[in-house]
């Protein structure tokens, strides 16, 4: 299995360099992040000419989260993150593809801080720890997928002054990150790559592409049976430099 995470940053804006990357990459299964469509909205008929099934969880304008399987149906277990039924932003679906769990998700930006904002990123991580602890203690194959919004170390960032303010570099942002590790979720990328620089996002601003001014915010973490299934893992940097791409590169690995 080749499993992927993307945010894709506008699904409808950028339909075109999604189904290319798909063609090329042939992954098995995709977790999407920022759709920024409605439910109606969502190019069901479009991927399904591509080879994939879907679920998907919208909303207007922001976030949005979905599960791309090929040559199948992924088999919707969960399309909210348990723990705060007042929230509803679209950042969390789960389905079962292949018998393996998938947990994608959009966890909140918290910039602003401090603020309020800051406060829901940490309040909704905390749930997100729970339920990804509740997962792991199944013992089943359990992938959690998607854009983090954390930069995990000083190493995954490029060397600035800029962020010391921002949510994604906040110690309290790092240590949500670091407990989910120490519940024994295996850091995909950080395994296979223990120590080169590794970046999955480039702000449209300040020229920082060209620049290689990155940032790593995109995750996949993997139980304990995946983890020793795990054979390769890699960035797809070269979607970032294309016409219209997302700010986020495609983040994959490969299972036996």
């Amino acid at each position: 299995m080749k499993l992927a995470s993307f945010n894709i940053n506008n699904i409808n804006s950028r339909l075109q360099n999604l189904l290319a990357w798909l063609a090329s990459a042939k992954p098995d299964v995709v977790c999407l992040q920022e759709l920024k469509a409605r439910d109606m909205q969502f190019p069901r008929t479009a991927l399904a000419d591509a080879g994939y099934g879907a679920v998907w969880k919208g909303e207007p304008t922001w976030n949005g989260v979905a599960i791309l399987a090929r040559g199948s149906e992924p088999v919707l277990t969960a399309d909210a993150l348990p723990g705060d039924d007042a929230d509803r932003q679209s950042r969390y679906i789960e389905a079962a593809v292949n018998g393996v769990v998938i947990a994608c998700l959009y966890a909140p930006n918290g910039n602003p801080q401090p603020g309020p904002k800051f406060q829901y990123k940490l309040d909704w991580h905390k749930r997100l720890e729970a339920h990804a602890e509740q997962l792991f203690d199944t013992g089943l194959p359990v992938a959690l997928v998607g854009d983090y919004n954390i930069v995990p170390e000083p190493r995954d960032i490029y060397a600035t002054r800029s962020y010391d303010d921002n949510a994604l570099v906040q110690p309290e942002s790092r240590a949500s990150f670091q407990r989910l590790l120490d519940q024994g979720w295996t850091d995909a990328l950080r395994k296979k790559h223990p120590k080169e620089t590794l970046y999955t996002f480039w702000d449209y601003r300040r020229n920082r592409w060209p620049r290689d001014a990155g940032l790593r915010l995109d995750h996949i973490l993997l139980s304990k049976k995946l983890a020793r299934r795990l054979t390769a893992a890699g960035i797809d940097r070269d979607i970032r430099g294309q016409d219209g791409a997302s700010d986020h590169a495609p983040v994959w690995v490969e299972l036996k």
